[in-house]
């Protein structure tokens, strides 16, 4: 189940994050205006196409709501932009659709926001079906999740829950195959990816937690021939995102 979370009002600032929440149709506003650029022209009129209030400010009223704006700035709750679905009803849509081939991104303990933020975009790229995260315990700066994500996360439907290892056992009841990212792993470029699957990450510097490995049906990495010893997991989540689209598109 998803946990209540206490509204907070956040603003976002960055142009890309600002159109992506206004285009995706949830809630949002008012757009505060303090000086229009032709870029920020163009937001203003996507706002009020889509009927989301304006609200003509001063530059320095503006300031002290959002001190890193552009001349404009789209008043949320924060909630991180999300696009929040319950896991239970997504798994319930597959179910009686039939749906074979379904992608799922767990995240363990994705701390940094702009890792956050970015992982999202991956997943819009990559068309990840699903991103569920632990509530409470993962990156939840608004602003800095929406503009690292280019306003991703407006779209990408996520599931936050308490405890990432019954969502893994949920999954595998569902008949999904559950693959840990490690550097150890069975190259990725490998392994069968088709069907549903399930890429779980872990966080920065602590790895995947000790029961949700136990939970794994395997590990997968990444071929590298790079003297350091990892790479960034945002950037190590877009490739093994990428590989199982790869797969998918030879069929």
């Amino acid at each position: 189940m998803i946990a209540a979370r206490e509204s907070i009002m956040m603003y976002l600032t960055g142009f890309h994050a600002i159109e992506e929440r206004i285009k995706s149709g949830r809630s949002c506003g008012p757009l505060f205006v303090a000086k229009a650029g032709p870029r920020a022209k163009e937001i203003v009129t996507l706002a009020i196409n889509n009927k989301i209030r304006l609200e003509r400010t001063g530059t320095f009223d503006l300031d002290g709501m959002a001190p890193d704006n552009r001349g404009i700035a789209l008043q949320v709750e924060d909630d991180s932009g999300r696009a929040d679905i319950n896991l239970e009803n997504f798994i319930a849509e597959l179910e009686e659709t039939e749906i074979k081939d379904s992608l799922v991104l767990i995240l363990d303990e994705i701390t940094d926001p702009h890792n956050y933020g970015a992982i999202l975009r991956c997943c819009d790229q990559f068309a990840v079906d699903l991103v569920i995260s632990r509530n409470r315990r993962n990156a939840k700066h608004a602003a800095i999740i929406s503009q690292t994500s280019a306003g991703a996360v407006s779209w990408v439907p996520q599931a936050e829950t308490p405890n990432l290892v019954r969502a893994a056992e949920d999954l595998k009841e569902a008949g999904f195959w559950i693959y840990g990212a490690d550097m150890e792993g069975e190259a990725v470029n490998k392994k069968d990816l088709s069907g549903r699957t399930a890429i779980v990450m872990g966080g920065e510097g602590s790895g995947i937690s000790r029961l949700l490995r136990e939970k794994c049906d395997g590990f997968v990495g990444i071929p590298s021939a790079g003297r350091i010893d990892s790479l960034n997991v945002s950037v190590a989540t877009g490739i093994l995102l990428y590989e199982v689209r790869r797969q998918r598109g030879k069929k």
